[in-house]
């Protein structure tokens, strides 16, 4: 059963001296526990791709369904809330608060979300960040933690709500190998284990291919 599904979504960057297209005619579909690699050149459309499927950004036109919903009818507030149910992001910057510590960076998307009671939120928030390994750095702060810890902080946090869907861009683009390794490790569970659909940006060739499908793009369309 399909999870996302992009019907002839463009989109375009419009200032007043250019036009960009960065998305033309865009029909994808991707299936509930699939984990998905989108490879393509740099400005070739895979972020702006990503952000139209994580409801960060909306097509010019076309139809955006992600599980049975067509997003595309949906206004700020509605998106907002149906992202922070569904989807959850894990960007290769790692995007933690600096001023926060993990427990508090992580258990953020539950205080948007409202209606988890201060106990409710911590043991949630403690579960995952046990799962993921990091029981012993509940208290510490991003600038206490490797790059690899960073990350999974910010896998805990995308996952914390326990959305269907995960999208990752360049999740490993700022790790050593054998960091990288340990996050895409983590993802593949996440997808195997808790059956997390993964749409995954990366320009690691090699970190694609052990994903169920790659999608390539180029100037902004779907070549594979």
């Amino acid at each position: 059963m399909e999870i996302i599904r992009l019907k002839d979504v463009n989109k375009v960057y419009r200032t007043k001296e250019i036009e960009t297209l960065a998305l033309e005619n865009v029909n994808l579909e991707i299936r509930k526990g699939e984990f998905v690699s989108i490879m393509g050149p740099s400005g070739c459309g895979k972020t702006t791709l990503l952000n139209i499927i994580g409801l960060l950004d909306k097509p010019t036109s076309g139809v955006v369904r992600i599980s049975d919903k067509d997003t595309t009818v949906m206004d700020d507030s509605k998106l907002s809330e149906f992202r922070n149910k569904n989807i959850g992001f894990v960007f290769q910057s790692f995007h933690l608060i600096p001023s926060l510590n993990v427990m508090e960076n992580v258990a953020i998307p539950l205080i948007y979300r409202g209606g988890v009671s201060g106990s409710e939120r911590k043991k949630i928030v403690t579960d995952v960040l046990t799962k993921l390994g990091l029981s012993h750095r509940l208290r510490h702060y991003p600038g206490q933690l490797s790059g690899g810890q960073c990350q999974r902080v910010a896998i805990a946090r995308a996952i914390v709500g326990d959305p269907e869907i995960i999208l990752a861009d360049e999740p490993t683009g700022n790790l050593d190998s054998q960091m990288g390794k340990e996050v895409m490790d983590i993802l593949h569970q996440l997808n195997r284990e808790d059956g997390k659909t993964i749409v995954m940006v990366t320009h690691n060739e090699h970190q694609a291919r052990e994903t169920d499908r790659i999608i390539r793009f180029f100037d902004g369309r779907q070549v594979i």
